[in-house]
């Protein structure tokens, strides 16, 4: 096969790809269970990717998915691209924000963006539910990640899993105490902490700096204070975390467009983004015959649907 650009396998837990930004670090590769890298060199450029290698279940097959971001130098086409060496079946990739490195990347979401560069935004109502809980007696903290005690991780924990309980959440969305452990050991990671006037923490999120944003990374409220919604105390703060810091603060988007977590994501934002995703089929043969009789739901990669 002539191509203009080769990508190849590396099995080495993601250290080709590692960097000194949060999504490309050693800990969160670590904590994602990294285990290759994939490398594409098309003339002089290069372009590394960190890889989650899988067998396809009932196969002598894998594929790959990627953790969330990767660097973004030369922009290239996929069709362009020899994966025969990977030996994958397809590979699913989460590119950082702003101009994904593939061509024809896949819009995925739209995320929310609190701009310290142009004017804030808030919600009057919000406003006032955020002095309301100040003035009950909620208070703020923002603790650097290696700085963090057993107490608060375990606080941060128990709102997490609950919020996840709460939303029907997937298994995998329960990443437990030692994934937490492992990415909070970054340098440029934040807990930030609302404890209720009884000192249980009512609501946490971790924040970490990566690529030129500040990322509202995972979060969750405590169930015997929602009705407070201490949530709008941290966004607040991270929002100020953000813009004494100089980057804008990526908040994510919703599970679908316009739901309830979008809208009040955009209360804090003053401006949006989206998020792209490259699906590569490596070897279109594989591909169809384990993809065949499954539904043409739009899910990627198909023999992977839910239910299939």
């Amino acid at each position: 096969m002539s191509s203009a650009a080769r990508a190849e396998l590396i099995e080495d837990r993601g250290e080709a790809a590692a960097g000194e930004e949060f999504f490309r670090s050693r800990p969160f590769l670590d904590a994602e269970g990294v285990t290759h890298t994939l490398r594409i060199e098309a003339g002089e450029s290069e372009l590394l990717a960190p890889l989650i290698v899988r067998g396809i279940e009932g196969t002598a097959e894998r594929d790959a998915i990627s953790p969330y971001g990767y660097p973004t130098p030369p922009i290239l086409d996929p069709e362009s691209i020899d994966f025969s060496a990977t030996g994958l079946v397809t590979i699913f990739l989460r590119h950082t924000l702003d101009q994904p490195p593939l061509r024809g990347a896949s819009e995925r979401n739209i995320v929310q963006i609190a701009d310290p560069a142009l004017p804030t935004k808030s919600r009057g109502s919000d406003r006032n539910q955020i002095n309301k809980n100040l003035r009950n007696g909620y208070r703020l903290s923002l603790v650097p990640g290696p700085e963090t005690s057993g107490a608060q991780r375990a606080g941060f924990l128990v709102a997490y899993e609950q919020t996840m309980r709460r939303t029907g959440a997937a298994d995998r969305y329960f990443f437990g105490a030692p994934y937490f452990d492992r990415i909070l050991e970054f340098p440029r990671t934040w807990l930030a902490l609302a404890e209720a006037p009884d000192g249980t923490i009512a609501a946490a999120s971790i924040a970490a700096s990566s690529d030129g944003y500040l990322h509202y990374y995972l979060s969750g409220s405590a169930d015997p204070y929602l009705r407070a919604s201490p949530m709008k105390n941290i966004v607040a703060s991270l929002v100020e975390l953000a813009a004494e810091r100089g980057e804008p603060l990526n908040l994510g988007g919703g599970i679908s467009r316009g739901d309830r977590l979008e809208e009040f994501k955009r209360g804090f934002a003053n401006r949006e983004l989206p998020w792209h995703t490259s699906e590569i089929v490596a070897d279109r043969g594989t591909y169809e015959r384990l993809s065949a009789s499954r539904p043409a739901d739009g899910f990627f990669p198909a023999y992977r649907a839910p239910g299939a």
